[in-house]
């Protein structure tokens, strides 16, 4: 389905972050949306009630080169009816060629799309940060994958651990529930993190970015 844009939390519109990339904004269905977002910061599925996220923190930025980037052109977008509700995820590779793996978060829909050679697989509603932790802005490469962790802060698990930052930000399965928020980290429900964790490598790019829109055709990537 060309151009589709999902609703959530009144997203809108295309946003640039470092000029590089166009997100796709997938919402999560009002009636179940949570006062706050995502999973910890330092690598904690401890959740708590809070606003959400509305902030960037640009000390968590770890952008990548330009000499990185490189084309990737969205070639299917999954056919998602409505707006996701939290806890729900979708999973289709059927017929998806090999290819390199680019995973996107959007902080206005609170979802979650990973893209194998452009062909979007999956997607999720997903927890993001509180106002005092956000979730951060940017482009962020997976820098270490561990299927079992427990944050060395909150002592909670965080099973299917990608980290993307040095001070804790991960994405991880979680408890993915109206209400709930995270310290700064990507929540996802946990067969669904499952999942990419066996797609995702280590160095695979994971785009965090607030109420992107795409559409067949366009480059995700533009240098």
């Amino acid at each position: 389905m060309n151009g589709r844009i999902l609703l959530g939390f009144g997203l809108a519109g295309l946003l640039a972050i470092a000029g590089v990339i166009w997100i796709a904004a997938r919402g999560v269905e009002p009636s179940h949306a949570p006062t706050a977002s995502s999973t910890p910061q330092t690598a904690s599925a401890q959740l708590t009630t809070a606003k959400p996220s509305l902030a960037p923190s640009p000390s968590h930025l770890s952008p990548v080169s330009p000499a990185e980037e490189n084309a990737f052109v969205i070639r299917r977008i999954l056919p998602i009816d409505g707006p996701i509700k939290y806890g729900e995820w979708h999973w289709d590779e059927e017929g998806v060629p090999s290819g390199p793996i680019v995973i996107t978060v959007d902080l206005d829909a609170r979802v979650l799309s990973i893209f194998r050679n452009g062909y979007e697989i999956g997607a999720a509603a997903v927890l993001l940060g509180t106002e005092e932790k956000p979730t951060p802005l940017g482009v962020f490469p997976i820098t270490q994958k561990r299927r079992h962790h427990v944050s060395n802060l909150y002592d909670a698990p965080m099973p299917y651990m990608m980290r993307l930052t040095n001070d804790g930000i991960t994405l991880h399965g979680s408890k993915v529930e109206w209400g709930y928020a995270s310290h700064g980290c990507v929540g996802m429900p946990e067969p669904f993190a499952a999942k990419v964790f066996g797609e995702a490598e280590v160095g695979d790019r994971v785009f965090i970015t607030r109420g992107k829109m795409l559409t067949m055709g366009d480059s995700l990537v533009e240098s």
